[in-house]
């Protein structure tokens, strides 16, 4: 999965005007990328922009502005990046009870030995950062890894493959299905990561960006903006710009409107809501369709 670069961290003049809807697309982005493995462990899969918001918050944070210094940030977080086939996540003991900590914490040591993935027949023993490990004690927080081979990979993806992720530890035995969101999230890690949720590039970074082509017909055209509105963002436009909507041939306009269609239905997959904007009328030409993710939740990632 490519690192993340300097040019795609926005100041802290552009990331106050962004925050908030970036932060609700990462909510929404980790909803499918977070489970819970029995009542005390979850495990967040960590990709391109989870760990680019957790760079963005760290530098919002501390105020921290000089390029050296976010690029010692960048430094940090890209080493949580995925390697090839491989799948990267931060697995949180949680233990609320704030004096049980270090004694329930203590009753986990080991536990690094203990956490699979398990698709079909084959088991993916999880890799923990050695780093953080000591034979005395155990952090509330780990990284950890797990390396697919292709045919575990191919497994994956295979909806009909069942899937788990599993501890085996004397003192805490649970698994978990993982869901099919989580399923088709962790496809796109291995295929290279996947878009980013909005752009927050700098302005010198966002002018050299051109729109890009997902999809072209004799008819139409889809595209991921390069300055997309929000999350999801792509536009619908007819390939002759003369094709007006209220007097666009009906065979036309009904292959728009299905791109229209498949495009909102992605959206809502995805981010949970959708909303659709077009224009229609004088100096309006040629017609555009604008489909992204709309409404706010008030989970926080």
């Amino acid at each position: 999965m490519k690192s993340v670069a300097l040019d795609e961290i926005a100041s802290l003049d552009r990331y106050a005007d962004l925050r908030d809807s970036y932060r609700d697309a990462v909510v929404r982005h980790k909803r499918n990328r977070r489970i819970a493995i029995g009542d005390n462990v979850t495990i967040v899969f960590e990709d391109r922009e989870t760990l680019r918001f957790q760079i963005q918050e760290m530098c919002w944070i501390e105020r921290i502005s000089e390029p050296g210094r976010v690029q010692s940030e960048i430094d940090i977080y890209n080493e949580l990046l995925p390697g090839d086939n491989e799948l990267s996540a931060t697995l949180f003991i949680e233990i609320t009870d704030s004096p049980s900590i270090p004694s329930e914490l203590d009753r986990l040591i080991g536990i690094d030995e203990q956490v699979t993935l398990a698709l079909g027949s084959s088991e993916i023993q999880a890799r923990f950062d050695a780093k953080q490990l000591d034979e005395e004690r155990i952090c509330a927080v780990q990284y950890i890894r797990f390396p697919l081979d292709a045919e575990q990979a191919r497994r994956l993806e295979d909806p009909d493959c069942p899937a788990s992720l599993r501890i085996d530890h004397p003192n805490y035995r649970h698994a978990a299905t993982l869901p099919e969101p989580l399923r088709r999230s962790l496809c796109i890690d291995l295929a290279g990561g996947p878009e980013p949720l909005l752009d927050l590039c700098p302005e010198d970074a966002m002018g050299r960006s051109e729109d890009a082509v997902l999809e072209e017909t004799a008819t139409l055209r889809v595209l991921r903006p390069a300055r997309p509105r929000g999350p999801g963002h792509v536009v619908i436009e007819p390939v002759d710009p003369r094709a007006a909507l209220l007097d666009a041939e009906p065979a036309a306009l009904a292959e728009i409107l299905e791109a229209v269609r498949r495009a909102a239905a992605d959206v809502v997959r995805d981010h949970g809501r959708c909303r659709v904007v077009t224009e229609a009328g004088p100096g309006t030409d040629p017609p555009r369709w604008h489909v992204q993710a709309s409404g706010r939740l008030p989970e926080r990632p």
